[in-house]
C-alpha cells in the first residue's frame, strides 16, 4: 500500500524544533512548553505510522447478465491486526451503477464481508475491479492507498425484443427446419395435386380427388427446411445522442434477429462491414447465439477512410439463397454502395435503416434548415434508389419496436416485384 503523510506531521515537527531552538537560544521557558504539544504529536505520528495488512479477494456471482439485471460482487476484506478503518471503493464504468453503499466505510476486526449489487443499465463487456482501498491511523497523520483484488469480467447482454413474426426468404437450403419451403416435395404443408406417377408412394394418393376424376392423383405438399441468415451491420459510423445511437440500436436489433432466428433452427452469420472488419461463420444452437452476442459486445465505430467493397469479404461469409439483412444507418457511401453490389449479385437483401434523424437536431438559424432538408432529401433520394432496385427498405426510429419495421417490409415483399440492376 502506498503511505501518505499528512501535512501536519511535518508542520507539527516544524513549530516543535522551531519553538525548542528559540527557546534555547533566548532562555525562555514558555517558548518550550508551547512547542512541546507539537513535539509529542509528531512523535506519536511516528509511532502510529505502521503500514496495514489488508488481504482482499473480490468475486462475482455471474459473467453474463441481462440489462436491468443486478450483479451481486462480494468482496472478502482480511486483516490479521485488525481494528483498522478502511474506506472501500468499487470503481465502475458509467453503465454499471451501485445504489447505495460505494464507496463505504468500513471497521476491520479480523475479516469482513461486504455484498454489493451493481445494477447493470446498459450492454457492453466490463471489468469489475481492482478495488480502491484507503486506510488511516486513528489521528490522521497518515493514510494508505491500494488497488488490490482482481479484476472479474462481466458481459452484459442486450434486451432481446419481442417478435411476432420473422422475415421469410425468397429460397431457403436443404435442410430440416422450421422454414415452409416454396418448392414441392415431402413435407406436412399441402401444396398441389398431380396425376400418380410410378414411385409415388400409397399413403401420398388423394382417394377423394381419384374418386372423382378416375385416375390416380396424388397430394403434394411444401417440405420444411431452414433458412441462411446473414446479419450485414453498418459500423462505419455512429449517431448518438445521450446513451441512445444508431450503434445501440443495431446491437439491439441484431440480438433480436439472432435470437429468433436460432430458435428456428435456422443459421445465422454475422458480418460487421466498417472501419474495421469482422465475421463470424456460420452455425446454429444455442451456442452460436453466445458467439454472436460476444461478437457484438465488442463491435466499435473505427474511424476509417479506406475504400471498402463486398469484394473485402471472403466469399464463406455469403453465401448463396441466403437472406441478408443490413442494418444501416445509410450515412457513408461505401456501406451504401456495398448493399447495392450486394443486389446486383442476385442476394435476398432487406435493408432496415435505423434513422439517424431522431439523434441530429435540425438547428435554428435558416442555413442549418437548410442544409437539414437537403440532407433528408438526400436520404430520401438514397431510398428511392434501393426501392427501384427491389430491395425492401424500412426507416426505424428510435423507440419504434422493431416488430412493427418487420411487418413494413413483410408487406413490401408480398406487394413488390423486385428489378435485377
Amino acid at each position: 500500500m502506498t503511505r501518505l503523510d499528512s501535512p501536519r506531521v511535518v508542520a507539527y515537527a516544524a513549530l516543535a524544533a522551531f519553538g525548542l531552538i528559540a527557546g534555547l537560544a533566548l532562555g525562555r521557558v514558555e517558548l518550550v512548553a508551547l512547542a512541546a504539544p507539537f513535539g509529542l504529536a509528531a512523535v506519536v505520528a511516528a509511532g502510529l505510522g505502521r503500514d496495514p495488512q489488508i488481504s482482499v479477494a473480490i468475486a462475482v456471482d455471474r459473467e453474463r447478465a441481462l440489462e436491468g439485471e443486478d450483479v451481486h460482487v462480494t468482496v472478502e476484506l482480511a486483516a490479521p491486526a485488525g481494528g483498522d478503518r478502511v474506506d472501500v471503493f468499487l470503481p465502475l464504468p458509467p453503465e454499471l451503477r451501485v445504489p447505495e453503499g460505494n464507496p463505504r466505510a468500513v471497521l476491520l476486526s479480523e475479516t469482513r464481508t461486504l455484498d454489493l449489487a451493481v445494477r447493470c443499465e446498459r450492454w457492453g463487456a466490463f471489468a469489475i475491479g481492482p478495488l480502491l482501498l484507503r486506510s488511516r491511523d486513528r489521528l490522521g497523520f497518515h493514510s494508505w492507498e491500494a488497488q488490490v483484488g482482481a479484476a472479474r469480467r462481466l458481459q452484459v447482454y442486450p434486451s432481446a425484443e419481442t417478435t411476432r413474426t420473422l422475415l421469410a426468404p425468397l429460397e431457403t437450403q436443404v435442410f430440416i427446419g422450421n422454414q415452409t419451403s416454396r418448392t414441392k416435395g415431402d413435407g406436412i404443408e399441402f401444396a398441389d395435386i398431380r396425376e400418380w406417377a410410378p414411385g409415388d408412394r400409397v399413403r401420398s394418393i388423394n382417394w377423394r380427388a381419384t374418386a372423382r376424376r378416375g385416375e390416380l392423383h396424388v397430394n403434394q405438399q411444401h417440405p420444411e427446411r431452414n433458412t441462411d441468415v446473414v446479419l450485414f451491420l453498418d459500423t462505419f459510423t455512429d449517431v448518438r445522442s445521450g446513451a441512445r445511437g444508431t450503434l445501440d440500436m443495431t446491437v439491439r436489433a441484431a440480438t433480436t434477429l439472432a435470437h429468433r432466428y436460432l430458435e428456428r433452427k435456422d443459421r445465422v452469420w454475422i458480418v460487421s462491414f466498417g472501419g474495421s472488419l469482422s465475421w463470424l461463420l456460420p452455425a446454429s444452437g444455442a451456442q452460436q447465439l453466445y458467439r454472436i452476442v460476444d461478437s457484438l459486445l465488442q463491435m466499435d465505430i473505427v474511424l476509417s477512410f479506406a475504400r471498402k467493397g463486398i469484394n473485402v469479404l471472403p466469399p464463406r461469409t455469403l453465401p448463396p439463397k441466403a437472406l441478408v439483412l443490413a442494418l444501416s444507418p445509410l450515412l457513408d457511401a461505401r456501406s451504401a454502395g456495398a448493399l447495392l453490389d450486394l443486389r446486383a449479385r442476385g442476394f435476398d437483401l432487406v435493408v432496415i435503416e435505423v434513422s439517424p434523424v431522431p439523434f441530429v437536431g435540425e438547428g435554428s438559424d435558416e442555413l442549418s434548415k437548410l442544409a437539414y432538408r437537403l440532407w433528408r432529401l438526400s436520404r430520401e433520394t438514397l431510398r428511392l434508389r434501393y426501392q427501384q432496385a427491389g430491395v425492401p427498405v424500412v426507416e426505424w426510429i428510435d423507440g419504434e419496436p422493431l416488430n412493427v419495421v418487420l411487418e413494413e417490409v413483410t408487406a413490401f415483399r408480398r406487394h413488390a416485384r423486385p428489378v435485377r440492376v
